[in-house]
């Protein structure tokens, strides 16, 4: 096992990022972070590059958004290059991993699978407004770690011409990440055997208000789309400010109240089950192979594991703990090929998908994306079936990181 390794600035000492997976799962376990966030907040009047991105993580996760990115902006300014050593090492493989400034939604959480799966991470920040690094760390694979986010254009644009000077395997092109935008990939998709996706148009808030009201939807935008929708703020994830509308009342009562200057409407497809359930998966693919990291089953269409009641409910988490014993012979059998042929046209090494069923036994895409989080937070006498599963996951990551390493030239 390998120590952290405790870096010098001049004379002054600095100890080893916490990084988010660490704070995180501490937030998570209800962990009182006083105490550490007092001796960060005092390494931070020193210049400590790391405390300031440690505390810019912790503030988010305390709900301080506005504050932990201005922390993050002073971190970056002084430094551009982290190292996140985790607990236990299992390989000399170091990737480095390509971020942009922004908040938790912004980049692939890796820190969660670096730390599952062994590997020495290495983080090199790029943005406007903070200096160029000097120095690329020292990396055996490189991946770009960012979201489809509209905000992260430039920062995708900035990295296409950093990659050159990478000489090792490179993953998750800027190219193919920008392809994610629920538009883009709603049309992408829309063909394919096996999946059913909504197809979802961007619209501003200056267009969807002007809507004639006497006209069906459809007549009004021009488009094959009618009511019932779904609206959502162009750049949100998580479900924020998501809503289902019935109506040009509805529609306008939305829009009142929202901030956004642009949305992504798209047709509700309801896909509730026999039984009144509604059940959302988060798929993983890697490198091609489809990996469950969680289902969440609730009887609100609008599910997110948290409030799915799968921590109250241990009939759902029955459920979930057998598709997970289960998965590679039900439920990837039975939709292989649409599959198969997603990842051939999403074509990255590293992304999942939010996901249901239809009726008929279709694929029902919500979203697919680069920077979905998996993690192996939950409470192992609660959830004693999921810490295996996530194993899977993250030793399935090491392994393609190793494969690309050894099988495959630069590209």
């Amino acid at each position: 096992m390998r120590s952290p390794v405790v870096l010098t600035k001049g004379n002054n000492t600095t100890e080893p990022l916490m990084g988010l997976a660490q704070l995180m799962s501490r937030v998570f376990k209800g962990d009182n972070l006083t105490l550490i966030g007092k001796q960060l907040l005092t390494r931070s009047y020193r210049d400590d590059a790391e405390a300031l991105l440690d505390l810019s993580v912790l503030l988010q996760l305390q709900h301080q958004k506005e504050a932990g990115l201005a922390l993050q902006h002073e971190a970056l300014k002084q430094q551009q290059v982290y190292n996140l050593t985790p607990t236990n090492i299992t390989t000399s493989i170091k990737l480095l991993a390509i971020y942009t400034s922004g908040d938790l939604m912004t980049n692939t959480p890796l820190e969660f699978i670096a730390e599952g799966a062994g590997f020495e991470l290495q983080i090199l920040y790029i943005a406007d407004g903070i200096p160029q690094a000097q120095v690329i760390p020292e990396h055996d694979i490189a991946i770009v770690a960012l979201s489809e986010l509209d905000r992260n254009a430039a920062a995708l644009h900035q990295i296409e011409g950093l990659l050159p000077r990478l000489n090792c395997p490179i993953l998750n092109l800027p190219a193919k990440i920008k392809g994610l935008a629920r538009d883009s990939i709603s049309h992408t998709l829309q063909d394919i055997d096996g999946i059913e996706i909504p197809q979802t148009f961007r619209r501003s808030k200056q267009t969807l208000l002007s809507l004639d009201a006497q006209q069906t939807l459809s007549e009004s935008l021009q488009l094959a789309i009618n009511f019932p929708i779904i609206i959502r703020p162009v750049d949100s994830h998580a479900g924020i400010n998501l809503a289902k509308i019935n109506s040009h009342q509805q529609l306008r009562h939305y829009l009142h109240s929202a901030t956004a200057a642009n949305f992504f409407i798209a047709p509700f497809h309801d896909y509730k089950s026999s039984d009144g359930q509604y059940r959302k998966y988060r798929i993983m693919l890697i490198d091609g192979k489809p990996f469950i990291a969680h289902m969440a089953t609730s009887d609100d269409w609008m599910i997110h594991y948290l409030n799915a009641g799968m921590l109250e409910c241990a009939t759902k988490r029955f459920s979930e703990a057998q598709l997970m014993g289960n998965f590679e012979q039900s439920f990837a059998r039975h939709h292989q090929r649409a599959l198969s042929q997603l990842s051939q046209a999403v074509d990255l090494e590293y992304f999942g998908i939010d996901c249901a069923e239809t009726k008929d036994g279709k694929l029902l895409i919500f979203e697919a994306c680069a920077s979905l989080n998996i993690h192996a937070m939950d409470c192992e006498q609660t959830f004693p079936y999921k810490k295996a599963q996530m194993q899977k996951i993250f030793d399935a990551f090491l392994q393609m990181l190793m494969d690309k390493v050894n099988n495959k030239a630069p590209q």
